[in-house]
């Protein structure tokens, strides 16, 4: 399966782009993880939006923000994969993709995420130290993690 990249702000993104982004975060993040939470938060429109998309559609995507948005370094969020698209290696693609990205756009920086704790192995693959006590987000285990 193939796939592409496409790196947009928020108002480079076309209508169609906006619903297939939110509409994979609600089938994973609110529908497959049974999680009633409040997905649109205002940031949306301060992030980079990292899409991966095959023939089939969004099959991976991230939202990027340089420092001072989300924490006080630079963070990468909302980080998914399509049920669909599962088991190609996108997840880590994905990933790469955005720290290149991150790091082209503001510089070569320490990245912070708020990771789901059960994610802790995968982004430790990726360079990320755990720097936080577990925490609870919306009933899911997380830990925040720093990749210098």
């Amino acid at each position: 399966m193939d796939i592409r990249w496409e790196i947009k702000s928020f108002g480079d993104l076309s209508n169609e782009e906006l619903y297939q982004i939110l509409r994979l975060r609600s089938e994973v993040f609110v529908v497959e993880q049974n999680c009633a939470y409040l997905d649109l938060d205002n940031y949306d429109q301060q992030a980079l939006h990292v899409m991966g998309i095959t023939e089939a559609g969004l099959a991976a995507y991230t939202r990027l923000f340089q420092p001072g948005i989300k924490f006080d370094m630079a963070s990468i969020g909302r980080v998914v994969t399509s049920p669909s698209a599962r088991r190609h290696g996108f997840g880590r693609e994905l990933m790469n993709v955005s720290i290149a990205v991150l790091h082209d756009k503001w510089g070569n920086m320490p990245i912070k995420i708020g990771a789901q704790q059960y994610l802790q192995k995968f982004y430790e693959s990726l360079g990320f130290v755990q720097s936080s006590a577990m925490y609870m987000e919306d009933n899911i285990p997380h830990i925040e993690m720093i990749r210098a």
